[in-house]
Order: C-alpha cells, then structure tokens, then sequence
C-alpha cells in the first residue's frame, strides 16, 4: 500500500431488487487504494464485478448502493448528480469492460469514438484531437493505427478491439482505471500481450488499477495486492506475491482447483464449501 491513498471504501453494500426478492450481491466490502494494481478475485457471482461498477455509479436501476465511506480524492462518491458523475467518469476513473463488442458503437468509427471520449473531456480542435487518438492507438501497440482509425469495431479482431477500449478509456489520462476482466474474451497469446500493454502504460502514467479476474495465476503475476471475494464479501487480503500462502479454506480451494502442469493427473478436486464463509 502507497502512502497516497486515491480511493476509500468502507462499508460498501449492493442490492437489487428482483421478482423474487432482494439480492444482496455485495456485503460490507472495505479497502484502500493507492498508487497500485489492486486485484479483486473470485467466482462468478462472488460480488467483485458489482463492486467495481459501484464505484462509478454504474449499478442497474434496480439496484441500491449505500456505503459509510467511498472517498475517491477530494469527492464523496455516494451522492453525485448526473452532472457532477460526468466531471468524474472518464476523465479520473474509467472503466475497461469484459468484451468490446458490447462496449463500441457498432455504427461509428473507431477513431470518431476515441475523439469523442477525448473532447469529452478537454476543449480541443479536431485537428489535435485526431492526432492524440492516433498516439493512443499506436500507445497500446496498434501496428497501423491509420488504418484502425477509419475501422469500423465490427472490422477489427477481439483483441484489437479490446486494445482499442485500454486507448479509449486512457485517452482522457485518468487516475484510476477498472479493469472487469479484460482478457476473458482473448487466447492466451493475446490476454498475455494486452496484459503486457496495460501493465506498461500503468506504470508509465503512475495509475491506480483495480484489476477485476477469476484469474488467481493471472491476478498473482500482474498485481500488488489481492482481495478475495465470496457470496459478496471480501473473505482474504493478501499480497499477490504471496497468494499461494494464502490462509483461508475458499483461497485455498480456489488454488487447488487450478491444473497444474507438472505433478499427477487425477482429476481436479471438487471445492468443499463451507456455509460460514458466506457469513462474513
């Protein structure tokens, strides 16, 4: 943990309202934030997707936020009107999502779509807006950034697309990025290039990441600190570096879980739960 705290939570509670009663998705999560890449982990349903669109208002109309804290800098993040949330979405926390088919307009260009999220949020011509979403473009290693420029989403890769997304949503120069599992669309060979991209425009920029994977081997080679999430709550803290020390029966079993490529080949243990980790 850096000594500059970016973001607080405390408290941080999720529920929605559905036909069949509520659901509370996230229960009580706490952390700081520094200068760091912090990575959220767990099954799907565990929580850690929900936490992170909470954090830029970003919950479905049906759902209720309530937190006793989540302090981004010098703004109170609980309470913002339309206008004041506009001030803060892109410009000092953006969001990459799961799959860039379902986060670009399908009916722009994708340099019009970079410009846009630049001029958003500063007062430039045309002119230097275009050169600026080029210098992105070539920023996350976009062999012909001219060409994508005047693409269409559909007439890119996946994983071109989801380097188009990290350039969109740094473009603006934010100061925390979300990362909702960015690679789970991708190979292999891909998720590790982008992954690679990212970590190095991080560091270059001196951002915050949460980084939101059920990734545990990918989460413990990218981030600095790992928070656990089960049934909505955060059940283990730990360093990254130190995720395969981890203590509590769900981290453990979540290891266990994954192959392994030396070693015997019976089949992969089946996760025992036990009904007070959902208790928090």
């Amino acid at each position: 943990m850096t000594s500059e705290t970016l973001l607080t939570v405390k408290n941080l509670a999720v529920s929605f309202t559905t036909s069949k009663g509520p659901i509370n998705a996230v229960r009580g999560v706490s952390f700081d934030l520094g200068r760091e890449r912090l990575g959220i982990v767990g099954e799907s349903g565990s929580g850690k997707s929900q936490t992170g669109r909470a954090i830029l208002g970003l919950t479905a109309s049906n759902g209720t936020i309530t937190a006793d804290e989540m302090q981004f800098r010098d703004v109170d993040l609980r309470n913002l009107s339309p206008r004041q949330w506009r001030k803060v979405r892109g410009a000092r926390i953006s969001m990459i999502m799961q799959d860039p088919k379902y986060s670009l307009n399908p009916v722009m260009t994708i340099g019009d779509q970079i410009i846009e999220a630049y001029r958003e949020h500063h007062k430039v011509g045309t002119k230097e807006a275009t050169h600026r979403a080029i210098e992105m473009l070539e920023a996350v290693k976009i062999r012909d950034p001219q060409r994508v420029f005047k693409s269409y989403p559909h007439e890119v890769s996946g994983g071109m697309g989801q380097r188009v997304m990290i350039a969109m949503m740094l473009i603006p120069d934010p100061e925390l990025l979300i990362a909702d599992e960015p690679t789970s669309a991708l190979d292999v060979t891909v998720q590790l290039q982008v992954m690679a991209i990212l970590d190095d425009l991080v560091r270059e920029r001196g951002m915050a990441l949460i980084f939101i994977s059920h990734d545990l081997h990918l989460v413990s080679s990218f981030c600095d600190r790992v928070l656990v999430m089960y049934q909505g709550h955060v059940v283990e803290e730990i360093r990254a570096s130190e995720l395969d020390l981890a203590k509590h029966p769900y981290t453990r079993g979540l290891l266990n879980c994954l192959p392994k490529m030396d070693g015997n080949h019976d089949d992969l243990p089946v996760l025992q739960r036990q009904a007070s980790w959902a208790e928090g």
